[in-house]
C-alpha cells in the first residue's frame, strides 16, 4: 500500500527511553515505565500494559475547582507502555523544570507531566474573586511538563520597572516569582459609554517571563471583549 500518509514523519519510531517527547507539533508521546499524569480525556492512543485512573485533587484543590471552574482534572497513567496525548489540535510544548524552578500555568493549558513534579492550585495574588477568582497550577520539583497552546505562543520577558499587562483569557503561564495584580485600563464611566472592552488585565512585575496565546477567546469560544 502506498500513500503520502505513510511518510516517515507520520510513522511512530521505536522507543529509546522512558519519558515524554513530541510526536508532532500537536501531540505528545509518553513512554511510561511507572507512572505519569495527564488531563482527563487527553489520551488519543496507547499500547502496552497501561491503566488509566481518575486522580483525586484533595479537598482543597477540589473546592477551588468547584468554585472557579478551573484547576486540573487529572488522570494517572500507570504501568509499562506508550500513550499519546493531545487536545483539540492545539500546539504542544515540553518544559523541563529543574530544582528551584517554579512555573505557574493555567489549568486549561496543562496536558501531561512527570510524576516527579509537584503541583498546587493557587489563587493568583492580587486577583481575588473580583477578578473572577483566578486560579492557576504552580509546578515545582524536577521533571518534564507538557503544555498546549492554541496557536503559536508569545513569550514576553518581564524585567524590574517594566511590568507587562496581559488579558486574563489569553495568559498561559508565567514565572511564579513574578508579582501579580489586577490593572483596570479604563474608568467605569468609559465602560458604560462603550470602551475598548479591555477593562481588566493581569499586571506582572519583577524578573521573569509571561506566556500568552494569540487569542482572548474563553474556553467556550466566546471572546472576552
Amino acid at each position: 500500500m502506498r500513500s503520502d500518509l505513510f511518510t516517515s514523519e507520520n510513522m511512530v519510531r521505536p522507543t529509546t527511553a522512558p519519558g515524554m517527547s513530541l510526536q508532532n507539533p500537536q501531540s505528545i508521546r509518553y513512554v511510561v515505565d511507572g507512572e505519569c499524569y495527564a488531563r482527563q480525556g487527553a489520551m488519543i492512543a496507547f499500547r502496552g500494559d497501561l491503566r488509566f485512573e481518575r486522580k483525586g485533587q484533595g479537598v482543597g484543590n477540589f473546592l477551588k475547582r468547584s468554585v472557579t471552574g478551573e484547576g486540573l482534572a487529572l488522570m494517572s497513567v500507570r504501568g509499562r507502555g506508550e500513550a499519546w496525548f493531545a487536545h483539540d489540535s492545539a500546539n504542544c510544548f515540553l518544559v523541563d523544570i529543574d530544582p528551584g524552578d517554579s512555573l505557574t500555568v493555567n489549568g486549561r493549558n496543562v496536558l501531561c507531566f512527570d510524576a516527579t513534579l509537584r503541583y498546587d492550585v493557587r489563587m493568583v495574588k492580587g486577583a481575588g474573586m473580583a477578578g473572577g477568582g483566578l486560579f492557576n497550577s504552580v509546578f515545582t520539583g524536577e521533571g518534564r511538563l507538557g503544555v498546549v497552546c492554541e496557536g503559536t505562543p508569545i513569550v514576553i520577558p518581564v524585567s524590574p520597572g517594566a511590568p507587562v499587562f496581559v488579558d486574563t483569557d489569553a495568559v498561559v503561564g508565567w514565572s511564579a516569582r513574578l508579582n501579580t495584580s489586577l490593572h483596570r485600563s479604563q474608568s467605569f464611566g468609559s465602560m458604560i459609554r462603550g470602551g475598548s472592552g479591555e477593562a481588566v488585565q493581569l499586571r506582572l512585575e519583577g524578573d521573569g517571563f509571561v506566556i500568552v496565546r494569540p487569542s482572548e477567546s474563553r474556553p467556550g469560544g466566546q471572546a472576552s471583549g
